[in-house]
Protein backbone atom coordinates (compact mmCIF):
# COMPACT_ATOMS: atom_id res chain seq x y z
CA UNK A 1 0.00 0.00 0.00
CA UNK A 2 2.87 2.58 0.94
CA UNK A 3 4.74 1.51 -2.57
CA UNK A 4 1.26 2.49 -4.39
CA UNK A 5 1.03 5.80 -2.33
CA UNK A 6 4.27 6.51 -3.26
CA UNK A 7 3.76 5.71 -7.19
CA UNK A 8 0.37 7.91 -6.71
CA UNK A 9 2.66 10.99 -5.58
CA UNK A 10 4.98 10.82 -8.36
CA UNK A 11 2.27 10.77 -10.63
CA UNK A 12 0.70 13.42 -9.22
CA UNK A 13 3.67 15.49 -9.62
CA UNK A 14 4.09 14.56 -13.18
CA UNK A 15 0.60 16.26 -13.55
CA UNK A 16 0.99 18.85 -12.01
CA UNK A 17 4.39 19.47 -14.26
CA UNK A 18 2.33 19.15 -17.46
CA UNK A 19 -0.62 20.63 -15.96
CA UNK A 20 1.55 24.33 -15.82
CA UNK A 21 3.76 23.44 -18.73
CA UNK A 22 0.70 23.69 -20.87
CA UNK A 23 1.30 27.42 -20.74
CA UNK A 24 4.38 27.31 -21.73
CA UNK A 25 4.16 25.29 -25.18
CA UNK A 26 1.36 27.46 -25.85
CA UNK A 27 3.80 29.94 -25.80
CA UNK A 28 6.43 28.38 -27.89
CA UNK A 29 4.14 28.41 -30.98
CA UNK A 30 4.43 32.01 -31.16
CA UNK A 31 8.17 31.50 -32.09
CA UNK A 32 8.89 28.43 -33.89
CA UNK A 33 7.01 25.46 -35.07
CA UNK A 34 5.74 22.74 -33.37
CA UNK A 35 8.41 20.07 -34.21
CA UNK A 36 11.06 22.59 -33.88
CA UNK A 37 10.02 23.14 -30.31
CA UNK A 38 9.56 19.33 -29.20
CA UNK A 39 13.11 18.79 -31.11
CA UNK A 40 14.51 21.19 -29.06
CA UNK A 41 12.74 20.37 -25.67
CA UNK A 42 12.85 17.03 -25.70
CA UNK A 43 16.77 16.87 -26.40
CA UNK A 44 16.86 18.98 -23.44
CA UNK A 45 14.63 16.67 -21.54
CA UNK A 46 17.30 13.52 -22.67
CA UNK A 47 20.32 15.76 -21.43
CA UNK A 48 19.09 16.49 -18.16
CA UNK A 49 19.01 12.84 -17.48
CA UNK A 50 22.73 11.91 -18.56
CA UNK A 51 24.69 12.27 -15.68
CA UNK A 52 21.67 10.52 -13.12
CA UNK A 53 22.22 7.61 -15.51
CA UNK A 54 25.93 7.79 -15.54
CA UNK A 55 26.07 7.69 -11.51
CA UNK A 56 23.53 4.77 -11.34
CA UNK A 57 25.62 2.91 -14.17
CA UNK A 58 28.55 2.94 -12.14
CA UNK A 59 27.15 1.39 -9.20
CA UNK A 60 25.24 -1.27 -11.30
CA UNK A 61 28.75 -1.96 -13.19
CA UNK A 62 30.42 -2.97 -9.77
CA UNK A 63 27.46 -4.62 -8.86
CA UNK A 64 26.88 -7.02 -11.82
CA UNK A 65 27.18 -10.63 -11.76
CA UNK A 66 25.63 -11.78 -15.25
CA UNK A 67 27.00 -10.34 -18.75
CA UNK A 68 24.37 -12.35 -20.70
CA UNK A 69 21.25 -11.45 -18.32
CA UNK A 70 23.09 -7.42 -18.36
CA UNK A 71 22.78 -8.11 -22.48
CA UNK A 72 19.04 -8.90 -22.67
CA UNK A 73 17.90 -6.19 -20.16
CA UNK A 74 20.22 -3.91 -22.58
CA UNK A 75 18.39 -5.29 -25.39
CA UNK A 76 14.54 -5.01 -24.21
CA UNK A 77 15.92 -1.25 -22.92
CA UNK A 78 16.68 0.02 -26.43
CA UNK A 79 14.00 -1.73 -27.83
CA UNK A 80 11.22 -0.17 -25.10
CA UNK A 81 13.04 3.18 -25.56
CA UNK A 82 12.63 3.07 -29.02
CA UNK A 83 8.71 1.94 -29.10
CA UNK A 84 8.04 4.36 -26.27
CA UNK A 85 9.61 7.39 -28.22
CA UNK A 86 8.14 6.98 -31.52
CA UNK A 87 4.75 6.98 -29.62
CA UNK A 88 5.99 9.80 -27.95
CA UNK A 89 6.72 12.00 -31.22
CA UNK A 90 3.77 10.89 -32.15
CA UNK A 91 1.23 11.95 -29.08
CA UNK A 92 3.82 14.85 -28.66
CA UNK A 93 3.56 16.38 -32.62
CA UNK A 94 -0.19 15.85 -32.31
CA UNK A 95 -0.70 18.02 -29.09
CA UNK A 96 1.81 20.80 -30.02
CA UNK A 97 -0.26 21.18 -33.80
CA UNK A 98 -3.49 21.02 -32.31
CA UNK A 99 -2.95 23.32 -29.74
CA UNK A 100 -1.84 25.85 -32.48
CA UNK A 101 -5.61 25.85 -33.51
CA UNK A 102 -7.89 25.29 -30.67
CA UNK A 103 -8.38 26.98 -27.28
CA UNK A 104 -6.43 25.42 -24.68
CA UNK A 105 -9.42 24.33 -22.47
CA UNK A 106 -10.69 22.15 -25.45
CA UNK A 107 -7.39 20.83 -25.95
CA UNK A 108 -7.28 19.69 -22.33
CA UNK A 109 -10.33 18.57 -22.17
CA UNK A 110 -9.94 15.80 -25.42
CA UNK A 111 -6.23 14.79 -24.54
CA UNK A 112 -7.42 14.25 -20.73
CA UNK A 113 -10.32 11.37 -22.81
CA UNK A 114 -7.62 8.70 -22.53
CA UNK A 115 -8.72 8.11 -19.18
CA UNK A 116 -11.50 6.66 -21.12
CA UNK A 117 -9.19 5.32 -23.87
CA UNK A 118 -6.90 3.14 -21.55
CA UNK A 119 -9.50 0.97 -19.99
CA UNK A 120 -11.15 0.17 -23.49
CA UNK A 121 -7.77 -0.58 -24.85
CA UNK A 122 -6.89 -2.80 -21.71
CA UNK A 123 -10.00 -4.74 -22.24
CA UNK A 124 -8.19 -5.92 -25.80
CA UNK A 125 -5.26 -7.32 -24.01
CA UNK A 126 -7.63 -9.27 -21.06
CA UNK A 127 -7.57 -6.75 -18.27
CA UNK A 128 -11.07 -6.35 -16.66
CA UNK A 129 -11.90 -2.88 -14.99
CA UNK A 130 -14.30 -3.15 -11.88
CA UNK A 131 -16.96 -1.16 -11.81
CA UNK A 132 -15.71 1.37 -9.16
CA UNK A 133 -13.01 2.49 -11.71
CA UNK A 134 -15.83 2.71 -14.27
CA UNK A 135 -17.70 5.12 -12.02
CA UNK A 136 -14.71 7.09 -11.66
CA UNK A 137 -14.07 7.61 -15.12
CA UNK A 138 -17.13 9.14 -15.88
CA UNK A 139 -17.11 11.09 -13.09
CA UNK A 140 -13.35 12.37 -13.92
CA UNK A 141 -15.26 12.57 -17.84
CA UNK A 142 -17.85 14.81 -16.78
CA UNK A 143 -15.25 16.96 -14.03
CA UNK A 144 -13.27 17.23 -16.97
CA UNK A 145 -16.61 18.83 -19.45
CA UNK A 146 -17.28 21.22 -16.97
CA UNK A 147 -13.93 22.12 -16.11
CA UNK A 148 -12.65 22.93 -19.88
CA UNK A 149 -15.57 23.22 -22.17
CA UNK A 150 -16.65 26.88 -22.10
CA UNK A 151 -17.89 27.01 -25.70
CA UNK A 152 -20.49 25.23 -28.28
CA UNK A 153 -18.45 21.66 -28.32
CA UNK A 154 -17.38 20.56 -32.38
CA UNK A 155 -14.76 19.25 -33.32
CA UNK A 156 -12.27 21.54 -35.13
CA UNK A 157 -8.99 20.93 -37.27
CA UNK A 158 -7.36 21.54 -34.08
CA UNK A 159 -9.80 19.09 -31.94
CA UNK A 160 -9.50 16.55 -34.26
CA UNK A 161 -5.52 16.56 -34.20
CA UNK A 162 -5.68 16.48 -30.28
CA UNK A 163 -8.14 13.09 -30.24
CA UNK A 164 -5.82 11.57 -31.87
CA UNK A 165 -3.50 13.07 -29.51
CA UNK A 166 -5.49 11.06 -26.55
CA UNK A 167 -4.92 7.85 -28.47
CA UNK A 168 -1.62 8.08 -28.38
CA UNK A 169 -1.32 9.39 -25.62
CA UNK A 170 -3.62 6.02 -24.14
CA UNK A 171 -1.18 3.53 -26.30
CA UNK A 172 1.90 5.24 -24.48
CA UNK A 173 0.63 4.52 -21.00
CA UNK A 174 -0.16 0.95 -21.54
CA UNK A 175 3.46 0.99 -22.64
CA UNK A 176 5.28 2.19 -20.16
CA UNK A 177 3.13 -0.59 -17.50
CA UNK A 178 5.03 -2.75 -19.83
CA UNK A 179 8.27 -1.92 -19.66
CA UNK A 180 8.34 0.17 -16.39
CA UNK A 181 8.52 -3.16 -14.31
CA UNK A 182 11.25 -4.75 -16.53
CA UNK A 183 13.93 -2.42 -17.12
CA UNK A 184 15.86 0.72 -15.70
CA UNK A 185 12.59 3.88 -16.22
CA UNK A 186 15.22 6.51 -16.11
CA UNK A 187 17.33 4.99 -19.23
CA UNK A 188 13.92 4.65 -20.96
CA UNK A 189 12.75 8.16 -20.28
CA UNK A 190 16.51 8.76 -21.65
CA UNK A 191 16.10 7.04 -24.92
CA UNK A 192 12.19 7.75 -25.69
CA UNK A 193 13.44 11.50 -25.31
CA UNK A 194 16.31 11.11 -27.71
CA UNK A 195 14.80 8.92 -30.62
CA UNK A 196 11.60 11.99 -30.62
CA UNK A 197 14.29 14.50 -30.40
CA UNK A 198 15.65 13.12 -33.37
CA UNK A 199 12.36 12.29 -35.39
CA UNK A 200 11.45 15.88 -34.64
CA UNK A 201 14.53 17.38 -35.96
CA UNK A 202 14.52 15.55 -38.96
CA UNK A 203 10.65 16.85 -39.71
CA UNK A 204 11.87 20.61 -38.93
CA UNK A 205 14.69 20.61 -41.20
CA UNK A 206 12.41 18.95 -44.26
CA UNK A 207 9.04 21.55 -43.26
CA UNK A 208 9.59 24.48 -40.99
CA UNK A 209 13.44 25.39 -41.49
CA UNK A 210 14.21 26.22 -38.18
CA UNK A 211 16.48 29.13 -37.14
CA UNK A 212 18.64 29.96 -34.29
CA UNK A 213 16.49 33.36 -33.58
CA UNK A 214 13.11 32.09 -33.52
CA UNK A 215 14.92 29.14 -30.95
CA UNK A 216 16.32 31.89 -29.09
CA UNK A 217 13.19 33.84 -28.70
CA UNK A 218 10.89 30.46 -27.30
CA UNK A 219 13.93 29.56 -25.20
CA UNK A 220 12.39 30.15 -21.86
CA UNK A 221 9.34 27.59 -22.58
CA UNK A 222 11.87 25.36 -24.67
CA UNK A 223 13.90 25.37 -20.79
CA UNK A 224 10.75 24.75 -18.44
CA UNK A 225 8.93 21.85 -21.24
CA UNK A 226 12.45 20.60 -21.36
CA UNK A 227 13.88 20.38 -18.23
CA UNK A 228 10.53 19.70 -15.96
CA UNK A 229 7.57 18.34 -18.31
CA UNK A 230 10.40 16.36 -20.69
CA UNK A 231 13.58 15.57 -18.18
CA UNK A 232 11.38 15.41 -14.74
CA UNK A 233 7.64 14.64 -15.25
CA UNK A 234 8.65 11.69 -18.03
CA UNK A 235 10.77 10.01 -16.06
CA UNK A 236 8.20 10.09 -12.68
CA UNK A 237 5.29 8.89 -14.70
CA UNK A 238 7.44 5.82 -15.63
CA UNK A 239 8.64 5.39 -12.05
CA UNK A 240 4.91 5.85 -10.36
CA UNK A 241 3.77 3.33 -13.11
CA UNK A 242 5.53 0.63 -11.72
CA UNK A 243 3.42 0.80 -8.56
CA UNK A 244 0.11 2.13 -10.12
CA UNK A 245 -2.09 0.15 -12.74
CA UNK A 246 -2.55 2.08 -16.08
CA UNK A 247 -6.33 2.42 -15.55
CA UNK A 248 -5.58 4.35 -11.75
CA UNK A 249 -2.60 6.08 -13.95
CA UNK A 250 -4.82 7.47 -16.58
CA UNK A 251 -7.21 9.20 -13.97
CA UNK A 252 -4.79 10.63 -12.15
CA UNK A 253 -3.02 11.92 -15.28
CA UNK A 254 -6.33 13.64 -16.02
CA UNK A 255 -5.77 16.12 -13.18
CA UNK A 256 -3.45 17.99 -16.00
CA UNK A 257 -6.64 20.13 -16.94
CA UNK A 258 -7.21 21.08 -13.47
CA UNK A 259 -3.53 22.05 -12.94
CA UNK A 260 -3.45 23.82 -16.02
CA UNK A 261 -6.83 26.01 -14.58
CA UNK A 262 -5.71 26.43 -11.29
CA UNK A 263 -1.94 27.66 -12.59
CA UNK A 264 -3.74 30.36 -14.84
CA UNK A 265 -5.73 31.52 -11.76
CA UNK A 266 -2.65 31.44 -9.16
CA UNK A 267 -0.30 32.86 -11.64
CA UNK A 268 -2.08 34.64 -14.35
CA UNK A 269 -5.10 35.82 -12.41
CA UNK A 270 -7.88 34.03 -13.75
CA UNK A 271 -10.57 32.87 -12.21
CA UNK A 272 -12.44 30.06 -11.98
CA UNK A 273 -16.37 30.34 -11.69
CA UNK A 274 -19.01 27.51 -10.26
CA UNK A 275 -18.74 25.38 -12.85
CA UNK A 276 -15.36 24.83 -13.42
CA UNK A 277 -14.69 24.82 -9.28
CA UNK A 278 -17.47 21.96 -9.44
CA UNK A 279 -15.86 20.37 -12.21
CA UNK A 280 -12.60 20.16 -10.09
CA UNK A 281 -14.45 18.87 -7.26
CA UNK A 282 -15.72 15.72 -9.36
CA UNK A 283 -12.17 15.12 -11.01
CA UNK A 284 -10.84 14.99 -7.29
CA UNK A 285 -13.08 13.10 -6.35
CA UNK A 286 -12.71 10.31 -9.16
CA UNK A 287 -9.06 10.15 -8.02
CA UNK A 288 -9.51 9.53 -4.50
CA UNK A 289 -12.06 6.60 -5.67
CA UNK A 290 -9.74 5.35 -7.61
CA UNK A 291 -6.87 4.64 -5.39
CA UNK A 292 -9.54 3.59 -2.34
CA UNK A 293 -9.04 -0.66 -2.21
CA UNK A 294 -12.07 -2.73 -3.73
CA UNK A 295 -13.76 -5.37 -1.22
CA UNK A 296 -12.33 -7.83 -3.09
CA UNK A 297 -8.34 -6.47 -2.59
CA UNK A 298 -9.63 -5.85 0.94
CA UNK A 299 -10.52 -9.82 1.25
CA UNK A 300 -7.04 -11.20 -0.31
CA UNK A 301 -5.09 -8.77 2.10
CA UNK A 302 -6.83 -10.07 5.05
CA UNK A 303 -6.48 -13.50 3.68
CA UNK A 304 -2.64 -13.17 3.03
CA UNK A 305 -2.20 -10.86 6.39
CA UNK A 306 -1.34 -7.80 5.26
CA UNK A 307 -4.09 -5.98 7.25
CA UNK A 308 -6.18 -6.00 10.45
CA UNK A 309 -8.90 -8.43 10.25
CA UNK A 310 -11.19 -6.31 12.48
CA UNK A 311 -10.05 -3.12 10.35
Amino acid sequence: MKTKIVGGILLLIATLIWGTSLVAQSLGTNHVGPFTFNAARFFIGAIVLLPIILVTSYHKNRQQTSTACHEAKDNKLFKGGIICGCIVFVTASLQQIGISYTTVGKAGFITALYIVIVPILGLFFGKRVPLQIWICIFLATIGMYLLCINEKFSLGVGDTFVLFCAFSTAIHILTVDYYSSRVDCVRLSCIQFFVCGVLSAIMALIIEKPNLQSIFEAGAPILYTGILSCGIAYTLQALGQKEVSPVATSLILSLESVFSDLSGWLILGESLNFKETFGCILMFAAILLSQMPTSKALKVAKTSGQIDPKL
